[in-house]
């Protein structure tokens, strides 16, 4: 694959391109607009936008309810909200595939960022109307189709191929994601249960505009666009986009189960924290955790394992016994069954009770270092394997695994209301070791195919 020569000749800021710090602020601001709305939507659907005298002002739900209630059957509130809730996270991650290709063969990744940029801000704000929420989910929709891969994509394109701060980049980057993610349930979430739900919608809003505002303000210091045609590929590239959409093959299926039990926790697991013991102190001293604060410790926890993550490897590494790329993967996984299986044990514990908010603390534990030996390697590892050309769509092609799994999450949530608590993260679980055991199958293939 041949190295990048988009990347603007800039002086560095902390040892990076200056490029890193517009996107890692741009980025942590998107994420806090997605996941501020995120912790609200599904208890606001279930508490109010539901309610039979509110659905039937939203234009297009009732058709949306028929159109899920052929397949499924009759959906309650809460199992129709969280089959919304699949719906809107998994097509967060299918759009990117279309706003990959108008990038690379069309607008170029900085239009396309700030045209998706601006869809988000408005699908933010006209969530502050019940009549069109659903046109508001579908700006949000396309907005993060535009925005995610071209991002994701700029970030690699400041560095070199065989530039060894790549993938320091990619975990300095995500941290800014987890800033955003940690920042937002405390605002977003706050204002939408104690104020009103609008007023939540609206913060996100707000912080989804600071961010187009900083990306345009950084507009120098990022990748330049290329002068060439997109579609024009040496065969050496061709050859390189096979290899990449053949590991993107053996990797779609693992990823999407992967996700599919991830994406609970704006799901069923902000309702298990709904009903669970949130109190904290004694007596008179005694204060309940908001729900959606819950939201807040997977980020808070990033921030705080991603050095020791990071020191880890890098130890091993000075002894030749870092786990591969692949290894880290696998590992992700089955770390991510065990975060769900630590549920299942405290539900099981607890039946016909409340379960202490330490069972979900434990939780955060165990899947945020799952999560940080799956994602940011994910993202790394495409940004390299896929050729310039076509770099942004290979991008959205990956994170369309996150699509399916999605609506899976989606579905899965759907079984809450109807199984006992122990017995649903039992299955989530189950989900997550196959992710681990499809990886391990395919790991000769893989290492076959991927870079090193």
């Amino acid at each position: 694959m041949a190295g990048d020569a988009t990347a603007p000749q800039s002086e560095d800021w902390f040892g990076h391109p200056r490029g890193l710090t517009f996107l890692f602020a741009t980025e942590m601001w998107e994420r806090f607009s997605y996941y501020g709305m995120r912790a609200l939507l599904v208890l606001y659907m279930v508490g109010d936008l539901l309610k039979p005298e509110n659905a039937a002002q939203v234009l297009g739900l009732p058709a949306l309810r028929q159109g899920l209630e052929t397949i499924s059957g009759p959906l309650g509130a809460q199992p129709f909200a969280s089959q919304i809730y699949g719906l809107y996270s998994g097509f967060v991650y299918l759009t990117p595939i279309l706003g990959g290709w108008l990038a690379d063969r069309w607008l170029g990744r900085r239009r396309t960022v700030a045209v998706g940029a601006g869809l988000m801000v408005a699908g933010h704000f006209l969530m502050a109307s019940e009549r069109f929420f659903l046109l508001a989910l579908i700006l949000l929709i396309l907005g993060s189709g535009a925005f995610k891969p071209n991002i994701v994509t700029q970030v690699g394109a400041l560095y070199g191929t065989r530039d060894e701060r790549r993938d320091r980049a990619y975990s300095i980057f995500y941290v800014g994601i987890n800033i955003g993610a940690f920042f937002s349930p405390l605002i977003c979430g706050t204002l939408g249960e104690t104020v009103g739900w609008h007023y939540g919608f609206a913060s996100a809003g707000v912080g989804m505009a600071v961010g187009l505002a900083i990306y345009l303000v950084g507009g120098k210091n990022l990748p330049a666009e290329r002068k060439t045609p997109e579609s024009v590929q040496a065969p050496r590239e061709e050859t390189s986009l096979r290899s990449a959409l053949l590991g993107l093959a053996l990797l779609f299926a693992p990823s999407a189960l992967f996700w599919a039990a991830y994406e609970q926790q704006g799901n069923t697991i902000a309702l298990f924290a709904q009903s669970a013991d949130r109190s904290i102190g004694f007596g008179a001293w005694s204060v309940e955790i908001p729900v959606t604060w819950f939201q807040a410790f997977n980020p808070l926890m990033i921030f705080a394992f991603t050095p020791l993550v990071v020191g880890l490897w890098a130890r091993l590494a000075r002894r030749g016994r870092e786990p591969s790329t692949i290894a880290k993967l696998w590992t992700g996984c089955f770390g991510l069954s065990a975060g769900y299986l630590v549920l299942a044990l405290g539900a099981a514990l607890t039946e016909g009770t409340q379960a202490s908010w330490l069972w979900l603390l434990a939780y955060f534990v165990v899947i945020t270092f799952a999560e940080l030996y799956f994602s940011p390697i994910g993202l790394s590892l495409v940004s390299r394997m896929a050729p310039r050309s076509s770099r942004s769509l290979v991008m959205g092609l990956w994170l369309a695994s996150t699509f399916i799994g999605n609506l899976s999450a989606g579905w899965l949530g759907g079984l809450w209301s109807r199984l006992p608590h122990a017995t649903f993260f039992l299955i989530v679980a189950g989900v997550s070791a196959a992710a681990g055991l499809l990886l391990l199958g395919a790991r000769r293939k893989l290492s076959a195919l991927l870079p090193a």
